[in-house]
Formats: structure tokens, C-alpha cells, sequence
């Protein structure tokens, strides 16, 4: 990807409304265009050892590929997980305007 590319950054958390207020601070700080969020999913993970089976919610926040590092460093800071759960998906194609829209939405 290059830095101007469109990617997609997935983010889990346990409490729907911090992954909420989350996302809005990125959206209003020009670090994602947009953040889509589903607020009920189930996470079955290994961690320290056992397995856990936990309800959690996840936001797809749309920016560029420049700004992911931004945003794994700010969820490292604020989120209340040790590890919190942040990756980005490359965009291999789209609606023109809308990867317009979302690089002029966000910090170039």
C-alpha cells in the first residue's frame, strides 16, 4: 500500500460505547473519515493461556494507509485491553468518489 491508498482498520472492544467515543475522537481529529461499527459480536480467543468466549463490539474505520500507524499508537495509549485487537485491510478497488471522499476527510 501506498501512504495515499484507502485501507480499512479494524478495532475491537468490550464496551460498545468506548469504541464509539473512540472512533468519533479519530473521526473529529481527521485520523479516519468514517467508522462503522457493529455493536454485538463474539470473540473466542486464547489469552494468558485459557480460552475465552466474550461478547465485544468492532468498528471498520475508513482512512489512509499513512495514518494507521497514528491509529494503532492512540489505541495503545487509550484502550483498555493490554493488547488491543487494531489491523488494516488494504481497499483493492471501490466507488471512486467515496476513496475520494475519505482521503479529502482525512489528515494527507
Amino acid at each position: 500500500m501506498t501512504d495515499d491508498d484507502v485501507c480499512e482498520v479494524v478495532v475491537t472492544a468490550a464496551d460498545p460505547e468506548w469504541l464509539a467515543a473512540f472512533t468519533r475522537r479519530l473521526v473529529e481529529d481527521r485520523l479516519a473519515a468514517c467508522g462503522q461499527q457493529v455493536t454485538a459480536i463474539r470473540s473466542v480467543y486464547r489469552w494468558e493461556g485459557a480460552v475465552h468466549d466474550d461478547p465485544e463490539a468492532r468498528v471498520a474505520l475508513h482512512t489512509r494507509a499513512s495514518l494507521v500507524p497514528e491509529i494503532v499508537a492512540r489505541a495503545d495509549a487509550e484502550h483498555p485491553y493490554d493488547v488491543p485487537c487494531v489491523f488494516a485491510l488494504p481497499i483493492v478497488a471501490g466507488n471512486p468518489a467515496y476513496l475520494d471522499w475519505v482521503r479529502a476527510e482525512t489528515r494527507g
